[in-house]
């Protein structure tokens, strides 16, 4: 039964490699090494990590897990630190979508679907509604790896200290 899974999950990543690797090889996109995204994890990894899980979930559902996959690896392409201040104009939240379509407009063709969902990845926040299903998908997806990179961060900053028996306190840790 494991040898089974092994080999879908190596099947999978062989077509998953195939939708992206034009991407990905280019520098511009490993540009997004650079920049922390959520915590510890590189716009880069969040990108992958959605791009990754929206192809499978749009895989499973029968949906252009394609476009689904490529969409979600540029969704977050405003190349920018967006910690710090004077680095962009508005609010982050607010306007990196439209930045990241602008600049993956500059260095690749995107179909309708892709566009889309670099645009609309921030809805309910920015109001822009997804046309797509997989738009849908790549923004939650976003959402839940969004978060788990957040959490995870915070997990880590905090150490539990027990009391007593089923009961715990958390304990800020400052590292140096």
């Amino acid at each position: 039964m494991n040898q089974e899974r092994t080999i879908k999950n190596e099947k999978h990543l062989i077509i998953y490699n195939d939708c992206v690797s034009d991407l990905i090889e280019t520098k511009i996109v490993q540009s997004m090494d650079q920049y922390i995204q959520h915590g510890e994890i590189t716009c880069l990894d969040h990108c992958k990590n959605v791009s990754l899980k929206s192809y499978k979930v749009c895989k499973f559902l029968n949906l252009d897990y394609k476009s689904a996959s490529r969409g979600a690896l540029l969704h977050d392409f405003f190349l920018y630190d967006w910690h710090i201040p004077g680095s962009h104009v508005g609010l982050h939240g607010f306007r990196h979508s439209k930045i990241s379509l602008n600049n993956a407009e500059k260095h690749f063709e995107l179909n309708k679907k892709e566009k889309d969902i670099i645009l609309t990845h921030m809805w309910p926040l920015t109001l822009r509604f997804p046309k797509y299903k997989e738009s849908f998908v790549v923004s939650i997806v976003d959402k839940f790896c969004s978060s788990k990179e957040t959490l995870y961060h915070m997990y880590k900053r905090f150490i539990f200290i027990p009391i007593k028996s089923g009961q715990s306190i958390l304990v800020k840790v400052y590292k140096k």
